[in-house]
C-alpha cells in the first residue's frame, strides 16, 4: 500500500475527529481534517509539513477509497468532520450533486482544466494495469489476454462502486467494449479474478510479491510504490483487440465539504495545494503530474503511444448508480 505518512500528518479515528456544522470555536482551531483518496501520502507529507511551517495549521487526514469517502460524507451530513475532501471522479461530482460540498475557487484554479464551482482538480493522472514481471515475461497486450486460463486465481481488480480505479476499469471497459459488452466481458474475468476489493492500493504488494500477477492501478500510486517502495511490477495498458493501449485521465480532485467545522483552513490547504511551489513537486515526491496547466508536467514518457480518451463526467454521473447496479447484479455482487 501507500507509504505510512509522516508523524506531522495525524491520522484521526471517524468516530472522534470533528465538532459539528461549522461553530466559530472550531474554526478558530489551527487544525483541518482531509478526507482523500490513498495514494498522494508522500506528496502529503512534504506539503503539510510545509503548509504548517507557513500557517501553523496542521493537517489530519482520513484514507479510504472514493466511495466510501463520499459514503462517509452522507452519513455525517449533520455532523460534519471532513473540512476539505480529495476524491477521484465520478465520485467528487457525485459529493457535487448530493450538496455535499461547498462552493470555492481556490487560488490559481484559472490555470486548472475540469475546475468547478465547488471542485478542483489538484493533481492529475491515469488508469493503467500492473503485473509482476517475474511471473510473467510480458505484458497481456489485450484485455482478452487477461481471460487467459494461464490467469486463474492470478488476476485481481478493485471493485467498482467502492473504489475510484475499480469504477474506472468499468468504465474504460465501457468505452473500449460498450456497455453490455463490459458486463459480459467481467463476466468471463471472474473465473480468474480472486474476488472483490475495495482498496486498489492493498493490490499492489500482493503484485509485487507475486501473489497474484495483474491487478489494476494508476499511474501516480503505481510510479511512486515502485519508487518509493521498490515494488516489484511494471505498468502496462491493455488494447481492445485490433486497437491501440488506452486510458484516461483520472484526476484526484478537491472540494471544500459544506458545513466543514475548519472552512477557513480548508480554503487555505486547497489554495496552498493549487501554488506552483506545491504542484511543482508533484513530480518529484508523488509521481504524479501537475494539475496546472502553467506547471510543467515532468516524464510522461510512461504514455507514449497510448491513447488518451476524454470522459464525459456529467454523463457518467447521470448513468453511475445504474451502471453500479448492473455490474453488481451481473456479477451475482447484489
Amino acid at each position: 500500500m501507500r507509504r505510512t505518512l509522516a508523524v506531522l500528518v495525524s491520522v484521526l479515528i471517524l468516530a472522534g475527529c470533528g465538532s459539528g456544522t461549522g461553530s466559530t470555536a472550531a474554526e478558530g482551531d489551527r487544525t483541518v481534517t482531509l478526507y482523500t483518496a490513498d495514494g498522494l501520502g508522500d506528496w502529503y507529507t512534504e506539503q503539510f509539513a510545509a503548509f504548517e511551517k507557513q500557517t501553523g495549521i496542521t493537517v489530519q487526514t482520513i484514507e479510504a477509497g472514493s466511495g466510501e469517502i463520499v459514503s462517509r460524507l452522507q452519513k455525517e451530513r449533520t455532523n460534519v468532520q471532513a473540512d476539505l475532501v480529495v476524491t477521484l471522479p465520478p465520485y467528487i461530482q457525485k459529493a457535487s450533486a448530493d450538496g455535499l460540498l461547498q462552493a470555492y475557487t481556490p487560488a490559481g484554479a484559472d490555470q486548472v482544466t475540469g475546475a468547478a464551482a465547488d471542485y478542483t482538480p489538484v493533481v492529475n493522472n491515469y488508469l493503467c494495469f500492473i503485473y509482476n514481471p517475474s511471473s510473467l515475461s510480458t505484458p497481456p497486450k489485450t484485455f482478452d489476454d487477461l481471460l487467459s486460463p494461464s490467469l486463474k486465481g492470478k488476476l485481481q481488480y478493485s471493485t467498482p462502486g467502492q473504489a475510484g480505479d475499480g469504477t474506472a476499469v468499468l468504465l474504460h471497459l465501457q468505452h473500449v467494449l460498450g456497455k453490455d459488452g463490459a458486463l459480459e466481458y467481467l463476466r468471463k474475468l471472474e473465473a480468474n479474478n480472486v474476488g472483490p476489493s475495495s482498496s486498489t492500493g492493498k493490490l499492489q504488494p500482493k503484485v509485487s510479491k507475486g501473489e497474484i500477477y495483474v491487478a489494476n492501478g494508476d499511474v501516480q500510486m503505481n510510479l511512486a510504490s515502485i519508487n518509493n517502495d521498490k515494488s516489484h511490477f511494471k505498468i502496462f495498458f491493455p488494447s481492445g483487440t485490433g486497437e491501440k493501449p488506452s486510458t484516461f485521465a483520472l484526476p484526484y480532485v478537491m472540494g471544500v465539504a459544506a458545513g466543514a467545522p475548519h472552512a477557513g483552513n480548508a480554503k487555505k490547504l486547497a489554495d496552498f495545494l493549487l501554488t506552483p511551489a506545491a504542484q511543482e513537486q508533484i513530480a518529484a515526491q508523488a509521481y504524479g503530474f501537475p494539475a496546472r496547466g502553467d506547471v510543467k508536467p515532468g516524464d510522461t514518457s510512461i504514455l507514449d503511444g497510448v491513447e488518451i480518451w476524454q470522459p464525459d463526467w456529467t454523463r457518467i454521473l447521470a448513468d453511475n448508480d445504474a451502471d453500479i447496479a448492473a455490474y453488481n447484479k451481473a456479477l451475482g455482487l447484489s
